[in-house]
């Protein structure tokens, strides 16, 4: 039973819990980044470079095998059409957050206090400077 509670408490705590729902999250973002390079982003590069589709982008290292229209052995390809667009994912991802992170710190910002006006020097240090003053005069 000790175990159970110590599970219980560890699984309650605020961190947990955060980075559970920071976990759903981002998978969730993950999809909407996705959508958003093969949908939105990939499209319009495509037209550029005359239809080509980067996820159909490879390099043929080895043909298949064939006994008539059967495969024997699929292709083996080398995607790195595929590698392409999970590079124009990370770019993104990491740009969204960076956008983020830097909300998050603008919002956070405090403005600095302005310098507190340094006090008054007492009525009895006045006095002694003014009686060391006289006393060197004289």
């Amino acid at each position: 039973m000790p175990m159970l509670k110590e599970f219980r408490e560890f699984a309650m705590r605020g961190n947990v819990v955060d980075l559970a729902v920071g976990i759903i999250i981002g998978g969730a973002f993950g999809q909407i980044v996705n959508s958003l390079v093969n949908d939105v982003v990939m499209p319009p590069i495509g037209a550029i470079t005359k239809g080509v589709d980067f996820a159909e982008l490879k390099l043929p290292v080895k043909s298949a095998v064939m006994e008539g229209e059967k495969i024997v052995r699929p292709a083996v390809d080398i995607g790195y059409g595929k590698f392409i667009n999970a590079g124009i994912n990370f770019v993104i991802v990491a740009f969204a957050v960076f956008l983020l992170v830097k909300a998050m710190n603008a919002a956070r910002k405090k403005p600095e206090p302005a310098p507190a006006k340094p006090a008054p020097t007492p009525r009895q240090e006045v006095l002694l400077e003014e009686i060391r003053d006289l006393l060197k005069a004289a």
